[in-house]
């Protein structure tokens, strides 16, 4: 017959004790106070400092991932060592829209300190316990940690990790304020760009709208529960054979779902239907978008300092040929 290990101790009361343990183990450890391991950091900070420090060029959202944060709380504490000047935050060489995170001398000193600090302090706990004790300690935590992040896994995984979203071809309401809206966030984070720019986008792109349905225009978005996430436009002038793509932009909760591909993918298709040439305006510094631009077959025309965006950045225009001209 089956050996079935039976418990010396009811479940419920094994829950008891160990939510008691791990309260416990918290208070000792110094997690209830407002800094952490002999540093002026509290600790979620702490622990995100040691986990920059072990993977350096790591990305926000893995850091978020990984200490169980809300995006949000995790670009404040970010922005936080940040001006602490702990942290160096770099745009990703492979995506422009990323932000690869690294410890600065400083942060490297102090994640000395703080490894100093909790190794000394477990160092001096492990000395009270017999050799054999200690092993089943680790092994106990071992098991115990895995099923909790097992358990949290889970949990998050019960959220779908893509939205439920459609590619709305034309007008969509609400689309103006949201498309402006995502320009106006973006380019302010990542170009200090500002009113004059979101403005811009809002009444050329309302201006846009108006003229639709277009037989030489289209206007393609990710709609989310209503809301737009991602847009392109392509816009022409009825007496010539060029097109100008417009206001392509992917919201990053989007990312890595091949979405902004798709939309640059139906406006080719449009234009190579009805046109010789497309272009776009663009700037220097935006790789992730260029890289897309270019599998696409756009290539650099021009590049020359320019304030048409509210700021002088290094202007660039890109152009494309269609393969098969009618």
């Amino acid at each position: 017959m089956d050996l079935i290990d039976k418990p010396s101790q009811s479940r419920d009361k094994t829950i008891v004790e160990l939510r008691e343990f791990s309260r416990k183990l918290v208070r000792e450890l110094g997690f209830m106070r407002s800094t952490l391991a002999e540093s002026d950091l509290a600790p979620s900070a702490v622990h995100a400092i040691l986990e920059i420090g072990a993977t350096p060029g790591m990305q926000a959202r893995d850091l978020a991932r990984l200490l169980r944060l809300d995006k949000s709380n995790a670009s404040r504490q970010i922005a936080k060592l940040e001006s602490a000047g702990l942290v160096d935050r770099t745009a990703s060489s492979e995506d422009g829209r990323s932000s690869e995170l690294y410890l600065t001398r400083a942060g490297q000193q102090l994640r000395k300190k703080i490894d100093k600090f909790a190794t000394d302090q477990v160092s001096s706990a492990l000395r009270k316990l017999a050799p054999s004790d200690q092993q089943a300690l680790v092994r106990a935590l071992s098991l115990y940690a895995s099923a909790l992040a097992q358990d949290n896994d889970a949990k998050e995984n019960q959220t779908p990790s893509a939205p439920n979203v459609q590619i709305v071809e034309g007008y969509y309401p609400g689309c103006i304020g949201d498309v402006a809206s995502l320009h106006g966030r973006y380019y302010s984070q990542h170009s200090g760009f500002g009113v004059f720019f979101e403005k811009r986008v809002a009444t050329e792109l309302a201006a846009f709208a108006e003229s639709l349905p277009d037989p030489g225009k289209g206007l393609w978005l990710v709609v989310d529960n209503a809301r737009t996430l991602a847009s392109v436009a392509i816009d022409s002038d009825p007496s010539t054979r060029i097109a100008h793509l417009r206001w392509f932009i992917v919201d990053d909760s989007l990312r890595g779902l091949g979405l902004g591909r798709q939309l640059m993918a139906r406006a080719m298709a449009f234009v190579d239907e009805r046109f010789d040439e497309t272009y776009l305006w663009t700037f220097k510094g935006l790789d992730a978008a260029r890289h897309l631009y270019e599998a696409f077959g756009f290539t650099l025309a021009e590049e020359a300092n320019g304030t048409q965006w509210g700021k002088t950045v290094v202007e660039q225009r890109f152009i494309r040929r269609t393969k098969s001209p009618r």
